[in-house]
């Protein structure tokens, strides 16, 4: 990472002297990192547990749907007595951590940041910000438009027959859904590192378009629940758009284009 007025007038960065830790220093930093996120995610489980009931109707309104447009019985089941309980210990846990997730980021920055120089410290905000904005969009997307679809498909398909479907079962096909989803639209975030890096290149990318989309399409095949060919495109299509949209990330920040436009800059 280059200081901006660095790069603005075409001169070679100047940066600050490194801060150097010790290895007792550095388990001493990891440690209290990981008290203060492991007490934040305690504070928000508890916080979430007095909303654990409304929370998972929340999350069980897409097969209650499913359901009753199937003419079907509204009603998940369950096959040992505990599981109701740790069920809603799962949800309660879960959406703790989703509640203080920018405490946890920020802790996960503040470990790193004393190896970092202080014209690359100012990322701190984007990088949040951009993270659990996109990991938000992903889950909101499949939890109205992926998932719903799938499961009107698959009840459906299956409409000649009582469902039994347990509590267990759906959560965790529910979380596996939305939490993929959510990681997918980090994409963009990945690839800001790797062109960062000089890893990966536009220029690379944009060659190999048509193997992405393949490669996409069959990741699409893989964890979509359903077979049929609309939910696979529905699950597919914000992967090429994230796709093109990293194309263009990686083009600003990869290292070449930032010396290119220096260059351009200094003439």
């Amino acid at each position: 990472m280059f200081d901006t007025a660095a790069e603005a007038s075409g001169e070679e960065p100047k940066h600050d002297s490194m801060p150097t830790m010790g290895f007792l220093d550095h388990l001493e930093e990891l440690r209290r990192r990981l008290v203060y996120s492991i007490a934040a995610v305690a504070v928000g489980f508890f916080a979430c547990w007095g909303f654990r009931e409304r929370i998972y109707a929340i999350m069980q309104k897409p097969i209650m749907d499913a359901l009753k447009a199937n003419g079907l019985t509204e009603k998940l089941v369950y096959l040992n007595p505990i599981d109701p309980f740790n069920l809603y210990l799962k949800i309660a846990a879960l959406a703790g951590l989703f509640l203080t997730s920018p405490f946890v980021l920020y802790q996960v920055w503040m470990f790193i940041s004393p190896g970092l120089y202080r014209n690359e410290k100012r990322y701190v905000v984007p990088f949040m910000a951009s993270t659990i904005a996109l990991f938000s969009a992903g889950g909101y997307f499949g939890y109205r438009i992926v998932y719903p679809r799938a499961l009107d498909f698959l009840i459906g398909f299956g409409s000649q027959f009582q469902p039994m479907i347990t509590i267990s079962e759906y959560t965790s096909l529910f979380l596996s859904i939305i939490l993929g989803m959510g990681l997918i639209f980090e994409m963009p975030i990945l690839i800001f590192f790797l062109a960062l890096m000089g890893i990966v290149s536009a220029g690379f990318m944009w060659k190999n378009f048509r193997y992405a989309i393949l490669i996409i399409f069959i990741v699409a095949g893989i964890v979509t629940p359903s077979p049929d060919p609309g939910s696979m495109c529905i699950f597919a299509a914000p992967m090429v758009a994230l796709y093109a949209l990293s194309i263009g990330i990686a083009w600003l920040v990869h290292p070449k284009q930032r010396q290119a436009r220096r260059d351009k800059q200094a003439t």
